[in-house]
């Protein structure tokens, strides 16, 4: 049987498939069952940073005066007592019942809320923690600048006060992606997830509201992560992670192939079960001893910019082909 195994964020991973953070992984039973079926490790399900927020409000103490420096002590103080403590416990029992990594995740957009829910995370026990950022840049008045300097300062106060290992997490939507890239794993962060797959926006016409589309991703949603990890691999700092249309064995290598360390699914576990994961690896096998290849790291980043003479490959010949359908001969 071939090695399976990878490093991924320092981390030993018998396997670089990953699941991703999502009601599978909610609680125990999900984790436990994610393990059986083979996964490499699993994200737990995020913390939202807006819930938390809502949630806390609504404990407000009755001494509240309506200073604000007494009303953030007081939220604080309620995050450490309330908001946490079954997500504590599961990191807590899943370490204890389980063999494999176990990334927690938080869902947020400002480093405000939820620093204490880090500290209290790596307490827990995880092994690592998942930074998911999913600002969507709507606001006119901010810059790219001003977006990514938001974004960083995230990253920033979570590397300042937890030592284990942190993944960022975020979406396709920057100007200058590959720079950010870079900025983002200066920072001290592990690992790169691309892409956060934001909600999808639909309008109900009979009801007239806005109300949610696809909740699962497709395989021809793949195509832009593949793009970006072969772009980046090995011209950033950290590892590459992929996730968002990732259904089939052809989308694992393909993944690998452009340089990615690991790789998160969810969808394709909603739709044929957790299953799917030995027969991925059964696929992996057969298809690495079918090419000769005894352990991922002999075909990593094999088809990345980074190994290539020919980068316009990468860039624009593709482009050009598609408009024109011109084929090279």
């Amino acid at each position: 049987m071939a090695d399976f195994s990878t490093h991924y964020m320092g981390l030993r991973l018998k396997n670089p498939i990953i699941v991703a953070s999502s009601t599978l992984v909610q609680n125990l039973p999900g984790v436990i069952e994610a393990e059986n079926a083979g996964a490499g490790a699993v994200v737990l399900r995020s913390l939202f940073e807006e819930l938390i927020r809502e949630n806390i409000r609504d404990q407000q103490s009755p001494l509240y005066s309506g200073h604000p420096e007494e009303y953030d002590f007081i939220i604080s103080e309620l995050n450490l007592q309330y908001g946490p403590k079954n997500y504590l416990e599961l990191i807590q029992k899943a370490k204890a019942q389980t063999n494999i990594p176990i990334i927690a995740s938080i869902n947020c957009t400002t480093p405000k809320w939820w620093l204490n829910y880090a500290k209290q995370i790596e307490i827990a026990g995880a092994d690592a923690l998942e930074l998911n950022l999913s600002l969507m840049p709507t606001d006119p008045g901010k810059s790219s600048l001003d977006i990514e300097e938001e974004f960083l300062s995230v990253i920033r106060a979570a590397r300042q006060n937890i030592a284990i290992p942190i993944a960022v997490k975020i979406g396709p939507y920057f100007t200058s992606l590959s720079r950010f890239a870079n900025q983002i794993c200066g920072t001290g962060v592990k690992a790169l997830v691309l892409f956060n797959r934001f909600y999808q926006f639909d309008i109900d016409l009979e009801n007239y509201e806005i109300s949610g589309a696809n909740w699962y991703s497709s395989p021809n949603e793949m195509s832009l992560s593949l793009r970006w990890i072969a772009l980046l691999y090995q011209r950033v700092n950290c590892d590459l992670c992929a996730t968002t249309g990732i259904h089939d064995i052809k989308g694992v290598i393909k993944q690998i192939l452009a340089g990615a360390t690991a790789l998160e699914i969810a969808s394709t576990i909603y739709i044929n079960g957790f299953t799917v994961i030995q027969k991925l690896l059964t696929e992996l096998d057969n298809w690495m001893q079918k090419n000769q290849y005894k352990s991922i790291n002999d075909f990593k980043g094999k088809l990345s910019l980074s190994r290539t003479d020919d980068p316009e490959i990468y860039e624009r010949l593709q482009y050009i082909k598609a408009l024109t359908n011109v084929e090279k001969k």
